[in-house]
């Protein structure tokens, strides 16, 4: 091992004197250990002359495979240094758009709540679907007769959507009575139902679309147009007013949006602790929304 220390470093400078100053050995010593593997693996790994030191073919071939050796070992002490220092991964299998929209603005909270936990993330674009057996929790939407085996569930609230806009596009959009741009996810919902939302005989009903919901909610923003709120994303927003409800109508689907762990993965105090924050922050959204849009009727959390 201390001799693939001495060729990592001297391979690494192309110098003795430099690598032996970083092992903290002399460059004598530094260059009988390279001569005695030379001999032992019966093959030069050094080009030496008068202009310098340089690889050859093997030497490059065994340089490559130390320096990944290497990296591969610090990353493993790092892990493991965090881990000394009572650092807790957990991981997370959620939309791209609950990541942005919703947990980023609540970052700050939950560190100072787990301050130790390492979160990491398996980012799902499209459709929020797909197995949790490698992640900690995901957040996915079940159908009543959808099948469970396999899975501890943790209900949260029904899968409601609710058309929003910023304050300012909306009423703007309001008092002109024009049909506003709708921004789509591709392969997702019609536009809601209502007057301004269908466009005259002359007209086209002007949209965007994109295939990352976190995008149709940044464009939202924007005050580029109105789309569909899945509550679990929104929330954040609507709660803050920089979304509102832009018509009275909603979509309430068959769906629950759940919180779902792997019966296979062991329990661990620290990720049941995680779930039950996001579940009560969730509910927390969705309660103070049924208060703040009444108009809504969003149906119960029970």
């Amino acid at each position: 091992m201390n001799a693939l220390f001495a060729f990592e470093a001297s391979g690494r400078h192309l110098n003795f004197t430099k690598a032996a100053d970083e092992l903290n050995v002399t460059p004598a010593a530094v260059s009988r250990m390279m001569k005695r593997m030379e001999e032992h693996l019966g093959t030069p790994l050094f080009r030496r002359a008068t202009t310098g030191l340089s690889l050859n073919e093997n030497g490059k071939l065994l340089h490559e495979a130390t320096t990944r050796a290497m990296g591969m070992i610090g990353a493993a002490l790092t892990e493991i240094e965090a881990h000394g220092h009572d650092h807790e991964r957990v991981t997370l299998s959620v939309s791209t758009a609950f990541t942005t929209h919703w947990l980023m603005p609540r970052m700050s909270r939950f560190k100072v709540k787990f301050p130790t936990v390492d979160l990491r993330f398996q980012l799902v674009m499209g459709a929020v679907t797909g197995p949790v057996d490698d992640v900690d929790l995901g957040m996915r939407f079940l159908a009543s007769e959808q099948a469970r085996d396999g899975l501890h569930i943790f209900p949260i609230m029904p899968e409601v959507l609710v058309s929003v806009g910023t304050p300012v596009y909306c009423e703007t959009v309001l008092a002109s009575r024009t049909v506003p741009t709708f921004i789509r996810l591709s392969g997702g919902h019609p536009p809601p139902p209502g007057m301004l939302f269908h466009p005259t005989p002359e007209t086209e009903l002007p949209t965007l679309t994109f295939d990352d919901y976190a995008i149709v909610v940044q464009a939202a923003l924007l005050g580029q147009g109105i789309c569909w709120g899945w509550i679990n994303v929104v929330g954040h927003w609507m709660r803050g007013r920089q979304l509102i409800s832009a018509m009275p109508h909603t979509q309430v689907t068959n769906r629950i949006c759940c919180m779902l762990q792997s019966k296979s993965a062991g329990r661990r105090p620290i990720v049941e602790e995680v779930r039950n924050w996001l579940i009560a922050e969730l509910k927390n959204d969705y309660t103070i929304l049924q208060d703040q849009y009444p108009d809504l009727q969003l149906p119960s959390l029970t």
